[in-house]
């Protein structure tokens, strides 16, 4: 097999790496956990003398130290992941089980649809440089199920009361035109990070991110309904940029926001007898 150059962007924010290669590798370890994606392809993956077969849709996960090995086994390996330094990783697990330790995860490949969604969501997120606070819902959920699935058992935080969740909502209606963080919400809620996303999934069955773009669009339609252009629009309700605006808006709304404009500025037209 021909390697090939890889890819990787680091997130500032998150103070992780994101890569996509294909390529195989000699034994080997690292210093730092990795959580890695088959995007496609079939392979032979060989860690702490025991051996698996990739396929496509595997999630892979090495602790500091894991000797591995991998090659191709058939169609090339389509291989994407993240690099989480052991310090990054202390933070996490401190915000989701409120304890300031390493894990370690007691299977090197999971296969698990829910865990494989958010990765990817995440690692596309990264590697166009999103700077959404999606990025840490994403990886906290993530994580949080990689630990249950595998890693070391942790208690769980006490539920949040609908009260907090609310509290969220109310400051995410009042400045969904400005960019705000996760940590921001959850300050105002009075919760943890893992909290906040645990209340919002069983209170509103969303994550806030999915919430707050929920206002921003109900706040863009009365925009455009009083014929403010697409971009004037995109920029006052807090979207990170004109074409993240058009996508999410046709996506929810079935029209483009110039589409969804021109039916009010017709409207308009005709009342005038124009």
């Amino acid at each position: 097999m021909k390697n090939e150059p890889g890819t990787a962007v680091y997130d500032q924010e998150l103070r992780l790496e994101a890569y996509r290669f294909r390529r195989s590798f000699p034994k080997h370890f690292h210093e730092y956990y990795v959580v890695g994606y088959i995007e496609d392809g079939q392979g032979a993956l060989i860690c702490k003398d025991v051996e698996y077969a990739l396929k496509k849709g595997d999630i892979v996960i090495y602790n500091p130290g894991d000797i591995h090995s991998c090659a191709e086994s058939g169609a090339a390996l389509d291989y994407w992941g993240f690099h989480i330094p052991r310090e990054t990783m202390l933070d996490l697990t401190e915000e989701l089980a409120g304890q300031r330790v390493l894990p370690v995860f007691s299977r090197n490949v999971i296969s698990d649809q829910e865990a494989a969604w958010d990765f990817r969501a995440l690692h596309q997120q990264i590697m166009r440089g999103s700077r959404e606070f999606d990025r840490e819902e994403r990886l906290l959920l993530l994580l949080s199920r990689l630990l249950r699935l595998c890693g070391q058992p942790f208690e769980a935080l006490p539920a949040a009361g609908r009260e907090a969740v609310e509290r969220a909502c109310a400051f995410m209606e009042r400045h969904c035109g400005e960019r705000i963080t996760l940590e921001r919400i959850a300050g105002e809620a009075g919760l943890s990070k893992s909290a906040l996303l645990r209340a919002f999934a069983r209170e509103k069955g969303v994550t806030p991110y999915h919430y707050l773009e929920s206002v921003r669009i109900g706040e863009a339609k009365k925009l455009l309904e009083q014929g403010v252009s697409p971009a004037e629009t995109a920029l006052r309700t807090g979207f990170s940029d004109q074409s993240h605006f058009t996508n999410y808006f046709s996506r929810f709304i079935g029209l483009s926001p110039g589409a969804y404009r021109e039916i009010f500025t017709e409207k308009e037209r005709l009342s005038h007898g124009k």
